[in-house]
């Protein structure tokens, strides 16, 4: 039985995308006929799954119950766009960052309530402590790029976070009152730039700045991490700039200052 509906699930998802590539090779919008013949798929199927799609914004119907691509596939493609060209825009300026500070540079994303590492230079000491491994995970709170995401979202957002997370501790470090962290993500918003103050290791800081989009979201942190005795805060304004020219590299024309 389990074999049959995964058979089934399968063979829906396979009718969905030859209707999706059925529109996308029509530049005007197509009559539920036109694509019944176009697929193979019988009328009642075609449109019972057009049905679902437009619910979901994937197809959008229009007059005479013609269909088109949904706009919601174009702000798919512009977000995977965005993420894909951000970390081929970031890479040259994460290897000059690197080379002034001799620290290991990383480039983050928000996921959910945590940051993700999608790529990273590595300092090549010998004696380096710091480990971000690409695709390795941390809780907005406490780390510097998870500060610049919290400090974009509302009092409602930020506290609906916090009770989910319930901040929790990683060292003695770690922000646990929410009083104390706004009073942080306010000075973040001021300065474009956030510190991680041993929060999720001791011995271990990082300075980040944010990356944004040609709309002003912010889609990425650019961050600088190393033993707390070797971080210098003067860093913070190369790295500003470093996350500043990054924004400009995706097409973000909005100011920095």
């Amino acid at each position: 039985m389990p074999e049959a509906e995964s058979k089934s699930s399968i063979q829906v998802i396979e009718r969905m995308i030859r209707l999706l590539d059925a529109l996308a090779h029509s530049p005007d919008a197509v009559s539920l006929k036109q694509l019944s013949q176009a697929t193979g798929l019988h009328p009642s199927t075609a449109h019972r799954i057009l049905t679902a799609l437009t619910g979901d914004r994937l197809i959008e119907r229009v007059d005479q119950g013609n269909y088109r691509l949904g706009m919601r596939l174009l702000e798919l493609g512009t977000l995977v766009r965005t993420r894909l060209s951000v970390r081929e825009h970031a890479l040259p300026f994460m290897r000059e960052l690197h080379a002034l500070t001799g620290e290991a540079v990383n480039l983050s994303v928000r996921r959910d309530d945590e940051i993700v590492y999608v790529e990273r230079t590595s300092s090549g000491r010998s004696m380096m402590r710091v480990v971000h491994i690409v695709g390795a995970r941390a809780p907005l709170h406490v780390t510097a790029v998870g500060k610049l995401f919290l400090a974009e979202d509302s009092a409602e957002d930020l506290a609906s976070y916090c009770a989910r997370s319930h901040l929790v501790a990683f060292t003695r470090n770690s922000i646990t009152d929410p009083a104390r962290l706004a009073i942080e993500l306010e000075a973040v918003r001021k300065l474009r730039f956030a510190f991680d103050n041993e929060e999720v290791e001791l011995g271990v800081r990082c300075i980040g700045a944010g990356v944004r989009d040609d709309s002003g979201t912010l889609i990425a942190g650019l961050s600088v991490s190393a033993p707390a005795e070797r971080l210098q805060a003067d860093w913070a304004q190369a790295v500003r700039s470093t996350a500043d020219q990054i924004s400009r590299a995706v097409g973000f024309e909005g100011t920095t200052t």
